[in-house]
């Protein structure tokens, strides 16, 4: 498996002192859109990496390994049509 943080976004996370929930959801989210159909795999490695439980940024994947549930970017058309 490929680094599933090729460009530090998560890790960063973990290195910022006193980042919210909200702050960690947006970085998640930034990395989700790029992580494409690996994103499931890439979120248990990750959880596997950052042994923070407490974090903000762990309670996030957590509850995306959970849910299974991956952003993907939508352009064009699709991105302003609901459904």
């Amino acid at each position: 498996m490929t680094d599933p943080d090729p460009r530090g976004l998560i890790a960063e996370a973990y290195a910022i002192d006193d980042i919210t929930e909200a702050q960690c959801r947006t970085i998640f989210l930034n990395w989700a859109v790029t992580a494409g159909d690996t994103g499931a795999s890439a979120i248990q490695a990750l959880l596997d990496r950052h042994t923070t439980p407490d974090h903000p940024m762990s309670r996030i994947l957590r509850e995306a390994a959970q849910t299974g549930v991956v952003p993907r970017r939508r352009g064009g058309r699709a991105a302003r049509l609901d459904g």
